[in-house]
């Protein structure tokens, strides 16, 4: 048995000197803490180097090491005298096998993210809100080092703000009055110039020779405006750049433009549990998503890796003039595996190499049912199942179908307004949402997790649907409000707020790194380990009030506990290395260690 000693730290200038003030550091690597709630290094104003300021403790080390040393001790005997409260075993009959790029029954994890729907519409008219959330979302040193951001290609809709009068419907059949009562979600689409094809009047070749596309049997031509949704465009661009080359960009529809809906609203149908495209319209929305996927590829902007033209396609939320956004029926079946073929095909014309996914459902359960629905030329043509998990519990079932069907799995989009434990913890929406990246993780083995829009609350005094204010916002960070997104954005401030969802997130994406595999373990825990290195992530997630002292067995896997830095948030700490405070002690592949009531700890094991 070793007990892993208090470590010796040689203070480091992290931040420039200037007019005698140092600035306080920032993460400095994945493996560092970020904030414990004081500022790094602190001066009196006299502009002393660090190297004096360390020369200074070293003169009145003597009397605080004796300090230090005694409550060290204090501690060591507390949490020695501690009786383990919980067991937890890296699982090797649980291993992730999805995305197992070199065959060694290994799978290779891709990445946390976000869905850029519909917060980088809202936010990318800013280069400082722009810049603050890409880093801060993708930056992997200083940030939650996400690696994929799903583009959401608007369908855009044909509204306006004035009553609709018959002699308006006449002339266009498709304007209705504007609807949703959101400040982020009225995406814009590509399509400009839509005029009615009437070869009556003119020709094919007139079509053909005038507009970027003509469909005739949707019996409508087209032309492109690629700056009609630079707002998300900037943020993609920025994320991309953020994160480096393991970003991940993905493509998917809510709905197809309203000029190929039945309702000729792109919120969806009279009745919105029946198909919404039109029956003469599949060919054309898949030329679309291939047009766009195209044009950004092309343009040296972003090459997708994959698509899928449908989001939750087989429920009945989406209805004409909806308040709230996008959003189109597809039927299981012969539905769904129509639009998969035609896109493929429309891709397959172009030479675009692409993963194509299916189908974004929002229950798991129906994500099952959707998949195993698709006709066997569908099946071909799929190559990976996105699901959502707000609703349903059948996570191994999925898992099951995945695997039986060759096809790689993601869990492509959730968050909610999760609570765990008592509201004073300052953690229960902190610790809820862990818990939710927890079951989907342990459950399915999904070789990505991806939250829903990052930032679903504005501050913005001069829109009149953004209603919370400055003093609602900070209460929410404050106080660990259960809140949909892990951040706020303040339009009149300029400013991105983080949460303690925010961190609690960071406590898995910073350290579950690509190409690692995730591995069973328990209800409290996610497990991972990196074959390259022989190293092991645990993300402990303590939903209990009171300080336990948890033991971690890796004795099933080629892992060594030679050292272990535990990064933990909780009510006061963000990101904090607390390494030297939890009396780790290993003997051989086992090590206890305290875990701190409502906190989630990272282990990183070597």
């Amino acid at each position: 048995m070793k007990r892993q000693t208090k470590r010796i730290v040689a203070l480091v200038l992290c931040g420039l000197m200037v007019a005698g003030t140092v600035a306080s550091c920032s993460a400095s690597g994945i493996e560092g803490g970020v904030d414990s709630g004081k500022s790094a290094v602190e001066t009196d104003g006299s502009g002393d180097s660090a190297d004096a300021v360390g020369a200074a403790e070293a003169e009145n080390g003597e009397e605080q090491t004796s300090g230090d040393t005694t409550e060290d001790t204090a501690d060591q005997e507390r949490i020695d005298a501690m009786e383990i409260a919980r067991t937890i075993k890296l699982d090797t009959s649980k291993i992730s096998t999805f995305n197992d790029t070199n065959g060694d029954g290994y799978g290779e994890f891709q990445g946390f993210g976000t869905s850029l729907c519909w917060w980088a519409n809202r936010c990318g008219y800013s280069d400082v809100l722009t810049q603050a959330s890409a880093e801060a979302f993708y930056n992997p040193e200083t940030g939650l080092g996400m690696t994929i951001g799903r583009y959401n290609v608007g369908g855009g809709d044909n509204v306006t703000q004035e009553d609709v009068t018959a002699a308006m419907k006449e002339e266009n059949p498709f304007l209705h009055k504007e609807h949703i009562r959101r400040s982020d979600s009225v995406v814009p689409g590509y399509c400009t110039d839509v005029t009615k094809i009437d070869l009556n009047k003119n020709s094919k070749d007139y079509y053909t020779e005038n507009f970027a596309r003509a469909d005739f049997d949707c019996g409508f031509a087209w032309n492109y405006d690629w700056d009609a949704d630079k707002n998300q465009m900037n943020v993609l661009i920025a994320a991309a750049k953020a994160a480096g080359d393991e970003f991940i960009g993905e493509a998917f529809s809510n709905s197809p433009p309203y000029f190929m809906t039945v309702s000729g609203c792109t919120s969806g149908g009279e009745d919105p549990s029946v198909d919404n495209l039109r029956e003469d319209s599949y060919t054309a929305f898949a030329c679309y998503m291939a047009d766009v996927i195209e044009h950004w590829a092309s343009e040296g902007v972003m090459k997708f890796q994959s698509v899928d033209p449908m989001n939750e396609p087989a429920t009945s939320y989406w209805k004409m003039w909806s308040d709230k956004q996008e959003g189109c029926h597809f039927s299981q079946g012969e539905s769904q595996s129509r639009i998969l073929v035609e896109l493929n095909k429309e891709l397959k014309n172009k030479g675009i190499d692409i993963i194509i996914c299916a189908s974004d459902e929002t229950s798991i359960e129906a994500a099952i049912m959707s998949y195993k629905n698709l006709t066997n030329e569908a099946k071909e043509v799929v190559t990976r199942i996105d699901t959502h998990s707000y609703q349903g519990t059948q996570r191994d079932m999925l898992k099951n179908v995945a695997e039986e069907g060759g096809v790689n799995l993601w869990m492509s989009e959730v968050d909610g307004t999760y609570s765990i434990g008592k509201k004073e913890t300052g953690m229960s929406a902190a610790l809820g949402f862990a818990d939710a990246i927890r079951q989907d993780l342990n459950g399915m083995l999904p070789s990505a997790w991806i939250m829903w829009d990052a930032v679903d609350l504005h501050v913005d005094t001069n829109n009149k649907f953004d209603t919370c204010t400055r003093a609602e916002a900070d209460k929410i960070i404050e106080e660990g409000t259960p809140f949909w997104g892990i951040a706020i954005a303040d339009h009149d401030a300029q400013e991105l707020l983080l949460s303690k969802k925010y961190y609690a997130y960071g406590q898995f994406s910073r350290y579950i790194r690509p190409g690692y595999t995730l591995v069973g373990s328990s209800d409290f825990t996610v497990a991972a380990v990196n074959k390259a290195d022989n190293s092991a992530v645990i993300v402990a997630i303590n939903t209990n009030s009171d300080d336990l002292k948890w033991e971690f067995d890796l004795s099933k896997f080629d892992v060594g506990c030679g050292s272990i830095t535990a990064i933990r948030t909780s009510k006061d700490e963000n990101w904090a290395d607390v390494s030297d405070s939890i009396g780790t002690e290993i003997t051989g592949n086992t090590f206890t260690a305290l875990v701190k009531g409502s906190s989630i700890t990272t282990f990183i094991v070597r």
